[in-house]
């Protein structure tokens, strides 16, 4: 069989471009299949869209391979592109010959009905087949070619960041270790695990970030940005965590905090912008079966302009407001998504940055501002989540951020000689962010959990397949 000669449904019911008449090779999954009294309807979708395409079998009695084609199997339908008699289609396909390539019984758990998301988890090796998981993989994949067209049309340079790291870059210390050595027996040398007897004589994890690796290259090529998998040991069972996801984390020279603050405003404006026009058959889907707003929540952030707040500010309009938070308020607590989102759908109605924190409650490499108390980072809030990216100017003197890096318990400093080096030997003012991928393809389908826009979610207790 010459599986070349294939035509992808999106190219006949999404894009038009298929002449009536012509000769279409359909090679897909049967959705549903019906044996009528002189005619049968098989319905088939190949991936390549939301839509399906049906083939119709007239003297059905002459295809006794019908019998075996059931919801779930492969097949290879040719025939010839008709207008459809039938409701809900445009275009159907007279059927010539049917072969089946695939077989699927009625144990396939994908029968045609609803399914529950819980349900859907544990079988995720089948579940991307549903018309919710079709659109949120297709959409991930539009929204990747996406980001990489953005940046690309700014002139930053895409830098692949190491996924193996030796430095913990938010210190926090949620790492996952990655080593050959004998966990039952591990070389020990004065009480310790000697690492200097491992693959890389030094202890390595899966990396949280590849935002130091981007401050090297932007110092040399000026504008980088990276997006690619990070990693975190942290055990939250919570519908936004997950332990492995993706970053976009772009680094640019000779930037400031203002800067910076401009790049994600432009980025998430245009991001959802090409949302809503380029993947609008899938923005139709999620907002008809999943969140009736979506088109409406990515609206209202492209046509808005964001409001900007310093950190200071916005306590003193939380601790005013009279309203009854969980979490306190007040000048050096760390903001949580209950007074992020007060901020932005009560107050200013509309995405905030807010910026200037207090150093302590953030990253040691943030730049200090001059007052001693406020460092020179930065969060983009939106309405019904709260913050969507985290950023800031990088501290570009050398004695401050070593200064820093004490005053935070940074352990093992040494590690860091390379990354204090960048503010010996020409150094520069540098700011960036990062935007977690899969929060933001939440964000814009209006799915709730995290697992659900993740082909192969990684949680604590979970990394089948």
């Amino acid at each position: 069989m010459d599986y070349k000669v294939r035509t992808k449904i999106a190219r006949i019911v999404v894009d038009d471009k298929v002449p009536v008449d012509s000769e279409v090779t359909i090679l897909g999954l049967v959705r549903t299949a019906r044996i009528g009294k002189g005619v049968a309807f098989v319905e088939v979708n190949d991936g390549s869209c939301m839509g399906n395409i049906q083939g119709v079998v007239t003297n059905p009695d002459e295809f006794p391979v019908l019998e075996k084609i059931l919801t779930g199997a492969s097949v290879r339908m040719k025939g010839r592109l008709i207008l459809s008699q039938g409701k809900g289609q445009k275009y159907e396909v007279a059927v010539q010959s049917i072969n089946l390539i695939g077989e699927a019984d009625s144990s396939y758990p994908l029968q045609k009905k609803r399914h529950s998301l819980e349900f859907l988890r544990e079988i995720a090796h089948l579940r991307v087949r549903t018309n919710t998981f079709g659109a949120v993989n297709r959409i991930r994949s539009k929204l990747s070619y996406a980001i990489h067209t953005y940046f690309q049309e700014r002139g930053f340079y895409y830098i692949h960041t190491p996924i193996l790291s030796a430095s913990d870059c938010e210190g926090a210390g949620d790492l996952f270790t990655v080593t050959t050595l004998d966990l039952l027996k591990p070389p020990i040398k004065e009480g310790q695990v000697d690492w200097n007897e491992d693959f890389f004589a030094q202890q390595v994890y899966l990396s949280v970030s590849g935002q130091f690796e981007s401050e090297v290259a932007a110092l040399a090529l000026g504008d980088v940005y990276n997006f690619g998998p990070t990693f975190r040991a942290e055990n939250s069972n919570t519908a936004r965590h997950a332990s492995e996801f993706w970053m976009i984390e772009p680094e640019m020279a000779w930037a400031e905090l203002e800067d910076d603050m401009d790049l994600a405003e432009d980025f998430l404006k245009w991001l959802f912008q090409f949302a809503l026009e380029k993947c609008s058959d899938e923005m139709d889907f999620f907002g008809k079966w999943v969140d009736k707003e979506a088109r409406q929540t990515l609206e209202s952030v492209v046509n808005a302009e964001f409001e900007r707040i310093t950190y200071t500010e916005a306590q003193e309009i939380l601790v005013k407001c009279g309203e009854k938070f969980e979490y306190p308020v007040g000048w050096g607590q760390d903001m949580q998504t209950e007074h992020e989102r007060y901020l932005t759908e009560k107050k200013f109605k509309r995405p905030v940055i807010v910026y200037d924190y207090p150093a302590e409650i953030k990253s040691f490499y943030m730049r200090a501002n001059d007052d001693g108390k406020t460092v020179r980072g930065m969060d983009v809030l939106v309405p019904r989540v709260g913050e969507i990216i985290g950023g800031s100017q990088r501290e570009e003197r050398y004695d401050v951020l070593l200064d820093q890096a004490k005053r935070h318990g940074i352990p093992n400093i040494e590690n860091y000689d390379w990354y204090f080096d960048l503010r010996k030997y020409g150094s520069a003012p540098h700011s960036g962010f990062g935007l977690g991928y899969d929060r933001v393809v939440m964000y814009i389908t209006g799915m709730a959990n995290i697992r659900d826009v993740q082909p192969f979610p990684r949680v604590p207790r979970w990394a089948k397949f």
